[in-house]
């Protein structure tokens, strides 16, 4: 990897380095959320994505020639759709990617996201890229609170000022979909190098590798029940209910 090459592009290879050779078992993808279950050397795991989807062409065309065949893939190559131009092909590689990684070695911090952000924000300047559910616990908390959303809600600023509000900030929490949908490359450079950055949801990986690339804090998940969680995958089930069915939500804690 070159210093010049894009950071997302550095940012990928990292991840894809940092993946054992494995193979996969299952795919699913939701409405919400796509689930892949890789067999690794660590055992058989289960990883997460937002699901992202290009629409579903014209004339009833697919955007996923492989489909009823993923299984026959290299893991490796279904990793890799994390660089594809086609969102629900990246949808795959990130999960895949999430059940792949080695187990982050920790420490955990035993601390959710809204707390986290709190105790890192008080006094402090915040700016969310993505609305998330504990805006409304967080907002007291510190001294300022922007959130940066594609569709704003009452008290959001558009995406559109990142470039314009991140700089200012003195913690950022970044949505893990930004992976997917390859915004997290514009995002990053705009961090002053002294903030604490957070990449947060089911979607971020886990690993210490993103320290690399300015980030301080990662808050995914680890699926601890794969048979549940794959069951309201595929019934549409929200976040909220595929947790409840076997996830498990932590912080890791990384360090340059």
């Amino acid at each position: 990897m070159r210093p010049t090459e894009p950071l997302l592009t550095r940012l990928f290879a990292s991840l894809l380095d940092e993946l054992p050779p494995f193979e996969i078992v299952e795919a699913v993808i939701g409405v919400h959320w796509t689930a892949v279950v890789a067999e690794t050397p660590w055992g058989r795991r289960c990883g997460l994505a937002s699901t992202q989807t290009g629409g579903h062409g014209h004339q009833g065309g697919t955007n996923l020639a492989e489909a009823g065949r993923l299984e026959s893939l290299p893991g490796s190559q279904v990793a890799s759709w994390i660089r594809s131009d086609a969102p629900l092909l990246r949808t795959l590689g990130m999960a895949a990617i999430n059940a792949a990684l080695p187990p982050a070695a920790g420490p955990f911090v035993e601390e959710n996201a809204a707390d986290l952000l709190a105790r890192l924000g008080q006094d402090r300047s915040v700016a969310l890229i993505g609305h998330f559910p504990f805006v409304d616990a967080v907002r007291p908390a510190v001294k300022t609170l922007w959130v940066l959303e594609k569709d704003p809600l009452p008290g959001d600023l558009p995406a559109e000022r990142a470039a314009e509000i991140l700089p200012q900030a003195d913690v950022v929490a970044i949505t893990g979909m930004t992976l997917v949908n390859h915004s997290l490359g514009e995002l990053l450079p705009l961090c002053r190098p002294e903030a604490e950055v957070l990449l947060l949801g089911p979607t971020a990986p886990l690993s210490p590798r993103l320290a690399d690339f300015g980030i301080r804090w990662v808050g995914g998940s680890l699926v601890e029940q794969i048979q549940p969680v794959l069951h309201c995958v595929r019934q549409a089930g929200t976040f909220r209910q595929v947790h409840k069915s076997g996830v498990r939500l932590v912080t890791l804690h990384i360090h340059p």
